[in-house]
């Protein structure tokens, strides 16, 4: 448990909390580090939204769009991004945002020796200052999804006092509308408004709590008896109940992001079986597994099953490589092609009730083609550490989803992945990604980033489910709230 010597709030006074103007949100998992250089979590960026602003945001219509940058522009040759920065703008501190402290900041991001941002800033060269307000980042090669990477984590610009002398901060000091005032794990992240935010009329809120509550029915009945405002990522089963309560508003928006089997295919011990050193044996594993049931026993038919980290029908999606039908005979065939009769494995899951229930189906279906597989659940980031470790043979992830697809593979699958927890690495594959990250081509892009998807698809490093459909439900008061296909909760605009 840790709480920070600044907290000013009592959480006994839930009861009067629409007066004070707060906001109380309820999250499936607890954030990890609150640090854009270290997180990785999905609930994370949820608390990030509303403590770092980036440089470059992303509308509903995935279009990039100014936040601390104002503008920007390439090189002819397509090896400089210069960036236009927002004037007036300071971090929670006091500090001046200004091209300096991004300088400071995108340095920290690609040669920090704890960042996980590092690959994705592997092709950046230099950083310099052209003047206060400008910034030019050049690069070694051409590099398409830069623009994304910095709508990220590795946008988000810190107070370079927080991380002087190399200091890694227990709490981001940004330039987003809300500053963190106190965090007692696996219980509340308590935020509140930053007085000199650039875009003050914005916010409407001056606090916002977030409750990580990880069984979905519980976070909905929190919302429904009024000690909740508004909740992310709920269950499909309980979708029904928030639309027949005329108290309650439900938004949804098909995600960008994916659930996908992670395979430890050489990470340690844990890749030491069949299953992570024999590609025939993953091809049996998803032979054995039917998409379409799973999305509705457990899903109730709302999500969207799938094979490829691209949505089905969209630019980047290879529309000649379908997710196969089940065939557990096949599936049984392929295992004794291999050499084996069964084939024992663990599959870690998330410890909500939707996630159990996720692996417990794909248990007995697998169970019909010679696997015997275990489901393990665990508390999200006691899984994502194992993982980091090497302790697995196979885990349920959930990623959200970027809107470029080079964040949506190469994270998980590239040999320096900062995701890529199986230590999949093969050099035809990342020469593939070097070469679509390379085009600025429209055509050509998705030409390679497709036969990106063959490789994968054949290797099976990771096995993806299906594409989620984001789910949220908030009281009939919450006004201004905008689904978007990354599933963020931006608090701009939102207001009683």
């Amino acid at each position: 448990m840790r709480a920070f010597h600044w907290a000013v709030i009592a959480l006994l006074s839930v009861g009067s909390a629409h007066a004070q103007g707060v906001l109380r949100i309820g999250l499936q998992d607890d954030p990890d580090a609150l640090d854009p250089a270290r997180g990785g979590t999905f609930a994370g960026r949820l608390v990030f939204a509303s403590v770092c602003d980036k440089l470059v945001d992303t509308n509903p219509a995935l279009d990039f769009v100014p936040q601390l940058a104002t503008a920007w522009s390439w090189s002819a040759d397509g090896l400089t991004l210069t960036m236009k920065l927002r004037e007036g703008v300071h971090f929670q501190d006091g500090t001046v945002m200004d091209a300096e402290a991004v300088r400071a900041n995108l340095e920290r991001y690609r040669t920090a020796p704890n960042s996980a941002r590092k690959a994705e800033l592997k092709p950046v060269a230099s950083i310099t200052v052209a003047d206060p307000q400008t910034v030019q980042i050049h690069l070694t090669q051409r590099y398409a999804p830069l623009l994304a990477v910095l709508s990220d984590r590795a946008g988000m610009m810190l107070s370079p006092v927080s991380f002087a002398d190399g200091k890694s901060p227990d709490v981001p000091i940004c330039a987003g509308p809300f500053h963190v005032t106190e965090r007692v794990a696996q219980d509340h992240i308590t935020v509140e408004r930053f007085a000199g935010y650039w875009n003050a009329p914005a916010i409407h809120f001056d606090r916002i709590i977030y409750r990580p509550i990880h069984d979905s029915t519980v976070r909905l009945v929190n919302l429904q008896t009024g000690q909740l405002d508004m909740i992310e990522e709920m269950a499909p089963s309980d979708v029904a109940a928030a639309r027949g309560n005329p108290h309650l508003r439900l938004s949804t928006a098909t995600s960008l992001g994916y659930e996908t089997i992670s395979i430890n295919v050489g990470h340690g011990a844990g890749a030491e079986n069949p299953l992570g050193h024999n590609a025939t044996v993953r091809k049996a594993l998803e032979l054995a597994i039917d998409r379409n049931a799973i999305n509705q026993v457990v899903m109730d038919g709302q999500f969207v099953p799938a094979n490829q980290a691209e949505l089905p029908g969209s630019k980047f999606w290879n529309p000649d490589i379908a997710a196969p039908a089940r065939d557990p005979a096949a599936a049984k065939a392929l295992l004794k092609q291999a050499g084996f009769d069964k084939v024992a494995f663990t599959l870690q899951v998330t410890n909500t009730p939707r996630e159990t229930q996720l692996g417990e189906v794909i248990q007995a279906m697998v169970a019909d083609a010679g696997f015997d597989m275990k489901v393990q659940p665990l508390e999200t980031n006691t899984l994502i550490d194992g993982m980091n470790a090497g302790n697995y043979n196979a885990s349920v992830v959930v990623w959200s989803g970027r809107a470029d697809p080079d964040a949506n593979i190469s994270l998980f699958l590239a040999c320096d992945g900062f995701q890529n927890w199986g230590k999949y690495c093969d050099p035809a594959f990342d020469a593939l990604l070097t070469k679509a990250r390379a085009s600025t081509d429209p055509a050509e892009r998705q030409s390679l980033y497709r036969q990106v998807a063959a490789k994968y698809l054949q290797d099976r490093p990771n096995l993806v489910l299906f594409h989620m459909t984001w789910l949220f439900a908030a009281s009939d008061k919450l006004q201004g709230f905008v689904p978007t296909p990354d599933g963020l909760i931006r608090p701009q605009g939102l207001h009683f």
